[in-house]
Formats: structure tokens, C-alpha cells, sequence
């Protein structure tokens, strides 16, 4: 598997990697990864919508040694000096740092470009000028917007359908030019609703999958927005992690200036993805009594069904995903369901 060939690689080749929004679900996943390979991680984010919990919960699983490699900035992508700053002497950036979230650009179109469109191209500009070999940033799948073809290919979208969309096709058009105009070896992920430890299950824009784990064991009652048969191609972190590692050590010249579907190639409904999870919790908690959810209305801009052909990724990056939805599921809720019993002994 040449995702494991990469790994052995990089525990005897020490590169530095910059990894921006590492305080939040992602990135704190990925600086994790990389630190475990002993590689020098720089962390960049401003905790807007990262938790400095994540970085700690990260030291706990290191050694100290490994821990030693990581040297933490608080700062904002939307300062170009910062990011200026921030990307000097660095290999490899892993960009994660966005206001993610359809309904929160929809609510404030302006913060989600000043965050996702600005803060990309002061990365991508100061990169260019610290010479950084290799960039590789979070695109997603709200660029399909209403294309109704299964599963999406890359070289085919339909039109956008919130602003956050608008925004991530923007840092795909920015990567094309960029990489034509510059030489800039930039790779861009299409992330396929992407769930594991430590995405924050709180807030109005959390994400479906740890919103309701944590609904689920707490007791409370669980929302569907319309008929839950709206399906996702749901992608556990682990193979997020290794997207980000084959594209940012990959030698193949095909891959640059591309943008490539980060997902497992499968698609679930809701329904039956809460089911699914509502099984794996009673096999944890027996006992734990677990309600009926509520249907409400469809959630604005919402894509019906999203479903990833990952053939090219396999292709020119060597991609082979190692975990199904229920691997995730079942690493999740007992990650979930951990971190609850931490919280309640330290109250």
C-alpha cells in the first residue's frame, strides 16, 4: 500500500509541515498524525472555531519527544504579515484553516469570504514568496452545488448553492492560476462530510454526525432536517489524514494543480446513518435509553445526495481509503463516549 510505504518514508526523512486551523477538528488531526511520523509541525489557527483541548488532548497521545517537534502560533490567516511569517522555512502547508459551514456563510456571506477567499490567497501569496514546495488545502464537495450526477467526478460541477461553495470553487480557481502562473506544486482535497474524534459536537453549525452522537448520549432529542433520505458519501478522519499526507509527498507531477474527491466512495441516508449509530451506541450502553428522532424542514443549500468517485485520487496519488463508515462509527462513538466519562470525573 503505498500510503504505508509513505509513512516508513517520512519516520526516517524529517520534513517541516505547516498545518493552519490546527486547533480544530482536522487539523488537530493532522498535526497528531504527522507528530507520531516525527515530523516538525508548525500550528497556526486563531480559535475562532478551534479549542486549545484539542492541541492538549493531542500532547496525551505523544511522547515528549515527539511533542517537543510542534511549535504553536496563534494567529489569523487574514493578516497576510502573519501568514508571512508563519510559512517561512516550511516544506509542506497543510491549509485547513476556513469558516466552514453552509448555513453560517448563508447567514454572513461577507466573514465567509474574508476568511475563506482572503485568508486563502494571503497563504497562497505568501507561500509563492517563501518558496514552499508543496500546498495543500481543503476544497469540498458544496462545489458539485446541484449537479444531480452519481457518483460526482471531478471534472464535472453544477451551479453553487450557498456562499461557502463560492468560496472553496474560488480556492480552486486561485490554485489553477497560481499553479500555471507561479510553478506552484498545489494540490486541493474535496472533503466528503468528514467526521472522527474531536469535531465539536456544539454550537449552531455543528456538524450532523457528532451533534447527534452527543444528543444520542445525553438524551436529548435528535433533529433530521426533511425526509432523511438525503444521503452523504460520509469519510471517517483517518483517510483524511492520509489524503493530506500522499498529496502533500507526492512526486507525481499529474497531481499538481488538481482537485480531487477526499472520500470513501460510498453514500449513506440519514436515516439509515442514525440507525447505524443508534446501534453501535446501544452496544456500548445497553442500558441508555435512546428517543425517536424529529423530522423537520430542509436545511437551505443543502445538497440531496453526494456520493464521490475517488478513482482519481487512487490513480495519481496511490489512495486506497482504510476505513468503512461503520470502522468510523464504531472509533468514533467509543472515542465520544470516552471523552464524556473524562468530562464527568473531572466535575
Amino acid at each position: 500500500m503505498k500510503y504505508l510505504q509513505v509513512k516508513e518514508n517520512l519516520l526516517e526523512n524529517k520534513k517541516t509541515w505547516l498545518v493552519t486551523g490546527s486547533a480544530g477538528f482536522i487539523g488537530s488531526n493532522l498535526v497528531e498524525a504527522l507528530l507520531k511520523l516525527n515530523q516538525n509541525v508548525i500550528g497556526l489557527d486563531n480559535f475562532s472555531t478551534g479549542h486549545k483541548h484539542n492541541l492538549e488532548q493531542v500532547q496525551t497521545t505523544l511522547d515528549p519527544d515527539q511533542w517537543k517537534n510542534f511549535h504553536f502560533i496563534e494567529g489569523d490567516i487574514t493578516n497576510y504579515e502573519t501568514c508571512k511569517i508563519i510559512t517561512k522555512d516550511v516544506d509542506i502547508i497543510l491549509h485547513q484553516a476556513a469558516l466552514g459551514s453552509v448555513p453560517r456563510s448563508i447567514d454572513n456571506p461577507i466573514l465567509s469570504n474574508h476568511n475563506n477567499v482572503s485568508g486563502f490567497l494571503n497563504m497562497l501569496t505568501a507561500a509563492k514568496e517563501n518558496n514552499v514546495k508543496r500546498f495543500v488545502f481543503a476544497s469540498s464537495s458544496s462545489v458539485y452545488g446541484d449537479s444531480q450526477e452519481l457518483p460526482k467526478v471531478e471534472a464535472r460541477t453544477g451551479k453553487l448553492l450557498s456562499p461557502y461553495s463560492v468560496t472553496k470553487y474560488v480556492n480552486e480557481l486561485y490554485m489553477g492560476v497560481f499553479e500555471k502562473c507561479y510553478g506552484m506544486e498545489i494540490i486541493g482535497l474535496r472533503y466528503f462530510n468528514v467526521f472522527g474524534k474531536r469535531q465539536d459536537p456544539n454550537g449552531a453549525y455543528a456538524a450532523v454526525m457528532p451533534k447527534w452522537i452527543a444528543q444520542i448520549l445525553n438524551g436529548e432529542e435528535v433533529y433530521i432536517n426533511g425526509d432523511g433520505e438525503t444521503s452523504r458519501d460520509f469519510t471517517y478522519i483517518e483517510n483524511v489524514i492520509q489524503a493530506n499526507i500522499l498529496a502533500g509527498t507526492t512526486n507525481n507531477k499529474e497531481a499538481f494543480g488538481q482537485a480531487f474527491n477526499t472520500a470513501v466512495g460510498g453514500r449513506e441516508t440519514l436515516n439509515n446513518l442514525y440507525n447505524a449509530m443508534r446501534h453501535e451506541i446501544q452496544e456500548n450502553l445497553p442500558d441508555l435509553s435512546i428517543k425517536t428522532p424529529t423530522y423537520r424542514g430542509f436545511r437551505a443549500g443543502d445538497i440531496r445526495h453526494s456520493n464521490a468517485n475517488v478513482d482519481k485520487m487512487k490513480t495519481l496519488l496511490g489512495y486506497e481509503p482504510t476505513h468503512t463508515l461503520a470502522d468510523g462509527l464504531k472509533e468514533s462513538i467509543a472515542w465520544y463516549i470516552e471523552d464524556i466519562k473524562k468530562e464527568t470525573a473531572h466535575v
